[in-house]
């Protein structure tokens, strides 16, 4: 069983008509949009378990358009963990920490005049 990812998928797309869209390929064992915590929207991406036809319906169904997008299927990369960001930023932070300095003798400052 192949774990498939379906990007660039119509917001306004259900789970039945996703099913059927890949059933034509072969057998589907479950279907997964995947959607917006707060807004419970979709958000465009979907999974698609396929039991023995996940090849056939990549060739298939990459770059099919559906609702005039293209969609994107491939089969699913593992998740990897997300690494904890220091002081809880999440990314480009700026700057560094207290103790990136810690070893350092403090300048004077130059006068401003």
């Amino acid at each position: 069983m192949k774990n498939l990812f379906v990007g660039n998928l119509p917001h306004s797309t259900g789970e039945a008509e996703l099913r059927a869209l890949f059933e034509a390929h072969g057998a589907v064992d479950r279907v997964s949009i995947v959607t917006d915590r707060e807004t419970g929207r979709a958000r465009g991406f979907a999974f698609v378990e396929d039991a023995a036809e996940a090849d056939k319906a990549i060739a298939a169904l990459n770059g099919k358009e559906l609702e005039g997008r293209a969609l994107k299927v491939n089969e699913a990369r593992p998740k990897t963990e997300r690494s904890a960001s220091p002081r809880g930023q999440r990314s480009g932070g700026g700057g560094y920490g207290r103790d990136d300095y810690r070893d350092h003798a403090r300048q004077p400052r130059e006068p401003r005049w």
